[in-house]
């Protein structure tokens, strides 16, 4: 068996995906605009061409504007940050070689920014298909290990298809030589 054959990596996105660029993007430049408009109706300065905040007087509306523009404005620095720590990034590796499952994933900063979990091979029982339907549809793939645990092995980006999550699970399974369920 050669290296190519034995290890098996897959790629997990964390935060790094384009609709959280997309939406901190929308979320800071809306709260500046707000929170500029606010500071505006104060101080009676226009510091956007644009807005007349001569319009708005302070109390309530400049001081509502600012305070929603503060809060957006914290909000999109958050998920700055998430996006710059790529919380939730990591790989699943299945390592034939030397026997073990590695599933990494990178977490908030601190003393368990890094959640790398290891197992043995021998340890697996199954690999499971969980299928919820409705509003807020799932469809996640779980390694069942000896004691009935369960450990979710698939991303929290774009949600899968049937058949994509149909695929990955059984190409696991074969890789694994262990029984498939939920299907």
């Amino acid at each position: 068996m050669t290296n190519e054959n034995a290890i098996r990596r897959y790629i997990i996105i964390g935060e790094r995906r384009f609709f959280n660029y997309w939406w901190s993007f929308v979320v800071f430049f809306g709260s500046l605009g707000f929170l500029i408009t606010g500071i505006s109706s104060y101080t009676n300065f226009h510091f956007l061409p644009l807005i007349k905040s001569e319009n708005i007087s302070f109390f309530p509306q400049g001081l509502l504007m600012s305070f929603y523009g503060s809060l957006g404005l914290l909000l999109s620095i958050y998920w700055w940050f998430l996006i710059f720590w790529n919380v939730g990034g990591g790989f699943n590796e299945f390592n034939k070689k030397d026997g073990l499952v590695r599933i990494f994933r990178w977490g908030y900063p601190g003393k368990n920014r890094r959640i790398n979990l290891c197992y043995n091979m021998k340890d697996i029982e199954a690999i499971k298909v969980e299928l919820t339907q409705g509003l807020n549809s799932q469809r996640t793939i779980y390694l069942r290990l000896k004691g009935k645990r369960e450990i979710p092995i698939t991303g929290i980006d774009k949600p899968l298809t049937l058949k994509e999550i149909e695929n990955q699970a059984s190409e696991l399974a074969n890789f694994l030589q262990v029984s498939l369920e939920g299907l």
